[in-house]
């Protein structure tokens, strides 16, 4: 597989994966990136904008096995991980996977568990596998998960812990669709996903994880990438910025988008077009910044985003290839 052949694959996953979540394919795009690299996506957005949808067509677009955990407030870390059983048969204990052991998972309204029911996929995130009473079993590759979270309603909820904002390597949200695109959605059958087709294989996908390892990051580009994380730690409206896995998964993230476009090497502009999704979610914006009146008015997030946009306006892009 050459990078053009890699960059056809990919066409092939979004236009599949856009047969069932219509005008979406720039968000489609970025998760696909995400699980390319590596990552994790986390989608904020309101209620019937195609959330569950967009992970469920991604796991039937690769051919991989798919599962959804429904975060509540009485879910335990064991619902999740799995836990261990006596088997009175055999007279001893046996493993009882959880939900986690699948490709493609699904944290539907993740913020709804509890902190501690929240932790129990760090290490999976982190790490690639979970640890049960001692022992550690490595999850099934690729592995990753898809979180949702509504902004719009916060009874019962539990905001997400920053440590757990920073296992995300993309956080994004999908909006409405224009009219156009919602006409073509009501001529879709009541479940789109069981009318689409695997376009790749589980196998096929990780050797185009493997590939996107290969694309070449000069010393410029690395540079570039540490300046653009670094100056979200100085900056005035900033109370806490970008950590260092913030680099890791900005370079990994713009390796991948320049194999989805077909190069093999990455450049300045791959970052820029990846470092708003990357970056914003992890930091923490300063209290005078979030209830500013004059600026950033639209709380800590857009804070962030604009921190972000700023800091790519103003960091010197050197000659990168």
């Amino acid at each position: 597989m050459d990078y053009n052949d890699f960059s056809d694959r990919v066409g092939r996953i979004v236009s599949n994966v856009g047969r069932a979540v219509s005008g979406k394919n720039e968000s489609v795009s970025l998760a696909v990136v995400a699980l390319l690299a590596g990552g994790h996506v986390l989608i904020e957005d309101v209620p019937g904008v195609g959330k569950t949808l967009l992970a469920k067509s991604l796991a039937r677009s690769i051919r991989a096995e798919f599962c959804r955990i429904q975060f509540t407030p009485d879910l335990l870390p064991a619902d999740v991980t799995g836990l261990n059983v006596y088997n009175q048969g055999e007279g001893g204990f046996e493993f009882w996977a959880g939900p986690v052991f699948a490709n493609v998972v699904l944290a539907d309204e993740i913020n709804r568990a509890s902190p501690k029911t929240q932790s129990a996929l760090l290490e999976a995130m982190e790490e690639g596998s979970v640890t049960v009473d001692g022992q550690t079993r490595l999850l099934p590759q690729p592995f990753g998960v898809v979180a949702t979270q509504n902004p719009v309603e916060h009874e019962g909820t539990y905001p997400l812990p920053h440590a757990e904002l920073d296992r995300f390597m993309i956080k994004m949200d999908l909006g409405y669709p224009d009219d156009h695109a919602e006409t073509e959605m009501l001529k879709l059958s009541r479940d789109p996903v069981a009318d689409l087709s695997p376009v790749v294989g589980v196998e096929e996908f990780l050797a185009m994880r493997r590939l996107v390892e290969e694309v070449h990051a000069s010393e410029a580009v690395l540079r570039y990438v540490v300046s653009v994380t670094s100056a979200t730690r100085d900056h005035r409206d900033v109370y806490l910025g970008a950590s260092p896995r913030a680099s890791r998964m900005l370079l990994a993230a713009s390796r991948a988008w320049a194999a989805a476009s077909g190069r093999s090497y990455c450049t300045p502009d791959d970052v820029k077009a990846l470092a708003p999704a990357v970056l914003a979610h992890r930091i923490i914006a300063s209290t005078e910044a979030r209830g500013s009146s004059n600026g950033f008015a639209g709380g800590g997030s857009s804070v962030a985003n604009e921190v972000v946009r700023e800091i790519l306006r103003s960091v010197p892009v050197t000659e990168a290839v």
